[in-house]
């Protein structure tokens, strides 16, 4: 039996008693041919406050073009993004992660309203990425997710740098390692055009774990935001929307278990960002896959890391599109047995037949091969202790440390942390404890990449390590535990942590543990009083209300 391709849209168009709103659509161009045809969704995240999603209003018309090319009507409409970059270190930060449930509450209530057929979603920044598949998941209806591409690096004294490369900075100029003259140089020329974040910082990991998990076609995440063959990706996404919806190609049928081992795998094997861990959960739990944050650490752990890849390794995303791209990685985790070629894409072909064409750029060194990989085992763990019973993430690419003891220095919140880095009052061996930051407490679990790349550019990325339970951005670096479960705000063991008390990672081991007693800490806890939210109304007091631990991805649902 084939697909009804205006499954959805007959409902709100057609017959006699739908004229008053096909006289609505009728004017703003709309015509009784165009409103014939399937109607295809077209959920844009543009914004003029960043520089990420800059662009995706000019390629919102190409994919516009590919879908009226397949025999669609596109009608495009915005939801919301928040730069992370920008935000970071400030209370606006806060509202980066609650955006993600903001941009899949809005294209669901969207594409419910208007029946959409089909849904292309076009993301660029952190969680518009995950928000867009939420969105897409919850309705159900055939469709996909578009990646408007990478940032090209910036050039610096003839090297290539990023936003990693600015936020280092800022720790090396409290430092009086750089001059003001040098920190503006920088800040001038790191960002020299649209896209997201340069490395495998957490724009470009997600973008790639759709790619893996099926959601988005096979390579087209690579091409840069400003490069032509964006545009002809997007003209080809809006085509494939409206093939996947003759076909009745829906999410659910592609979002298999398998897939999402694919996902993580492609997340390992590129050094991918910890924030990969709390989307692909929240992923998971909108397609009713079961999936537990225990399940990347043994993923992870048999699959090596093969990109070269900022903020670890020595190049950007740009770099690797250049040497062979998405498909390239695949293909080499095909063959080695370490993913999953048979599992679905949205073209209806399986990952295996869409990598068959992966090429590769004679004598580059970004994609390594299984034989000479970068590291052996990929690039997240999962630990446990006494002070995560639920689960924390840590990224091992970037250090190579796999023990560290030392003194809890305890700071309430970010800015607390970031003062006494820029103050030089941490000193190497600390252990820096962040807390009430985490999905509830913060609320929304900010980024802690100020306060880690100023260690890392004040010189102490080697020799310190830290945690919170609030989240680190992609490009971060050094030993670093986040997401603790239960955070403090709901009375995990992380709110009871004294300053002194001597705190040991054991990355081996998967232990994180402050070293005092079982009774101390049940003694310390049964002390402990739980804070009054930090936010009584709004956005931010329904989302502290409603949300879920870290380790079950921080999502939101109903109480």
């Amino acid at each position: 039996m084939s697909f009804d391709v205006r499954h959805r849209s007959r409902h709100l168009i057609d017959g006699p008693e739908r004229a008053p709103a096909r006289s609505y659509f009728k004017a703003i161009g709309f015509d009784d041919e165009a409103l014939s045809k399937p109607i295809i969704g077209v959920a844009n995240t543009w914004i003029e406050a960043m520089p990420c999603n800059y662009h995706l209003r000019e390629l919102a018309e190409h994919v516009k073009a590919g879908i009226r090319e397949a025999g669609g009507t596109p009608m495009e409409f915005n939801t919301v993004a928040i730069s992370d970059g920008i935000t970071m270190g400030t209370e606006g930060m806060k509202a980066s992660l609650i955006s993600r449930e903001v941009i899949a509450d809005s294209i669901e209530l969207t594409g419910r309203a208007y029946y959409f057929d089909a849904v292309i979603g076009l993301s660029a920044c952190d969680k518009t990425i995950p928000g867009c598949a939420m969105g897409l998941i919850r309705l159900d209806v055939p469709g996909l997710v578009l990646y408007g591409g990478s940032i090209a690096p910036g050039k610096y004294h003839g090297k290539d740098v990023t936003i990693q490369d600015v936020f280092e900075a800022v720790g090396a100029h409290a430092r009086g390692k750089i001059t003001d003259a040098d920190l503006l140089e920088l800040e001038n020329v790191a960002c020299p055009g649209a896209g997201a974040c340069g490395g495998q910082f957490t724009a470009n990991t997600m973008a790639l774990a759709l790619e893996f998990l099926g959601l988005s076609p096979m390579g087209s995440a690579s091409p840069p935001a400003t490069d032509e063959r964006k545009q002809k990706a997007a003209f080809e996404a809006g085509k494939t929307v409206v093939d996947q919806l003759r076909r009745g190609l829906l999410p659910k049928k592609i979002l298999t278990r398998l897939a999402f081992d694919n996902a993580i795998a492609g997340v390992a094997a590129t050094g991918g960002s910890t924030n990969a861990v709390l989307h692909l959960l929240a992923i998971a739990r909108e397609a009713g896959v079961p999936l537990n944050i225990d399940d990347f650490d043994g993923i992870c752990e048999r699959t090596p890391v093969l990109a070269d890849l900022k903020p670890g390794g020595k190049y950007v995303a740009a770099d690797m599109d250049r040497a062979g791209g998405t498909r390239l990685v695949a293909s080499r985790l095909i063959a080695g047995g370490k993913i999953d070629g048979s599992q679905m894409t949205p073209t209806g072909h399986t990952l295996a037949e869409e990598c068959a064409s992966a090429t590769e750029e004679p004598g580059q060194d970004v994609v390594h091969t299984l034989a000479n990989p970068v590291k052996k085992t990929g690039g997240l763990a999962i630990m446990h202790g006494n002070l995560s019973p639920e689960g924390c993430v840590v990224k091992l690419v970037g250090h190579e440390r796999i023990v560290h003891e030392g003194p809890a220095r305890v700071f309430e919140c970010e800015e607390d942390a970031m003062k006494a880095v820029v103050a030089g009052a941490i000193e190497p061996g600390d252990v820096i404890v962040i807390r009430y930051e985490g999905p509830a407490g913060g609320p929304g679990m900010r980024e802690m990449l100020g306060v880690t790349a100023a260690l890392v550019g004040a010189g102490l990325g080697e020799s310190v390590a830290l945690l919170t339970d609030g989240r680190f951005s992609g490009a971060t670096r050094g030993l670093m535990a986040g997401h603790i479960a239960p955070e403090a705000f709901k009375g995990g063991p992380i709110a009871v942590v004294h300053e002194g008390d001597r705190i040991r990672f054991d990355i081996g081991g998967r232990k994180l543990d402050v070293l005092i007693s079982a009774d101390e800490i049940s003694r310390r806890l049964s002390n402990w009083k739980p804070r009054a939210p930090r936010y009584t109304s709004g956005v931010f007091a329904k989302y502290a209300c409603l949300v879920s631990s870290a380790s079950e991805g921080a999502i939101t649902r109903p109480v």
